[in-house]
């Protein structure tokens, strides 16, 4: 009789070297290749009038430069690199691991069943580091912006307040890794369980409409990811900046 198997850490499909190799870390390897060959393909042949997948790209890339325009203003050419990066990412991890096959297609180890595939966003591990380098092109927004003055936000030894205000800063900061992680973690693999427990007991037709679902929160998922580091950033880098301007025109 089948059974339903559900497993919170991802399992281990096999090793390069001392390197673990995990079925949530190939989909991810999956999801980048895809991610460069339809790039490729998209821009290999630039035209001033696009056409095709050039059209499709400039379309979603205006789009996404729209929209976070709205939400960092005149910061949006900082970050918009690394924060379409961030989204597209994500929402075609959380998309990929919708895929037929993915969670289903896999071996039995010890009479255990090991899938073969798990979404990428689907493991803590991936959705933690996601959340570390996010924290990170916080800070190196922050100093590249207002240099070592931005190093105030963290340590002042104005008064005891400041001071104080700093140690939260860096605790805010900390914080900020494992709200974004476990936030992304827990939509998608409470997503994947919804869907193997309703495949389990209604396989079909039944599933379709919470498959639906999964795809809107996938995208929901990216979206707040991406702009709550957004709004981040444009907070890193406007951190006391009136103050560094008088600073400056001061000694100038």
């Amino acid at each position: 009789m089948a059974s339903l198997h559900i497993s919170l850490a991802a399992e281990k499909i096999g090793h390069i070297g001392a390197l673990p190799i995990t079925n949530s870390l190939l989909t991810a390897w999956i999801v980048i290749a895809l991610l460069t060959i339809l790039s490729y393909v998209a821009t290999r042949k630039m035209n001033r009038i696009p056409t095709g997948g050039q059209l499709l790209a400039e379309t979603i890339v205006g789009g996404l430069y729209d929209f976070f325009e709205s939400v960092v203003g005149v910061h949006v050419k900082k970050f918009f690199p690394f924060i379409a990066t961030l989204f597209i990412y994500i929402v075609a991890a959380n998309w990929v691991g919708l895929l037929p096959g993915v969670g289903t297609i896999g071996f039995f180890h010890a009479s255990e069943f090991t899938p073969l595939f798990r979404a990428a966003t689907a493991d803590l591990n991936m959705t933690i580091g996601l959340a570390i380098l996010s924290i990170i092109a916080m800070q190196y927004f922050g100093f590249k912006t207002l240099g070592f003055h931005y190093s105030g936000r963290f340590i002042s030894l104005k008064d005891p307040i400041s001071f104080a205000v700093g140690l939260l800063e860096i605790i805010s900061d900390f914080s900020k890794v494992l709200s974004f992680g476990f936030r992304l973690f827990g939509n998608i693999f409470a997503g994947e369980v919804l869907l193997a427990v309703i495949a389990f007991i209604m396989p079909y037709i039944v599933p379709l409409p919470f498959l639906v679902m999964e795809l809107f929160v996938g995208l929901i998922q990216a979206l707040v990811f991406s702009m709550l580091s957004a709004a981040f950033f444009a907070l890193a880098v406007s951190h006391g900046q009136d103050d560094h301007r008088k600073e400056v025109s001061t000694h100038g």
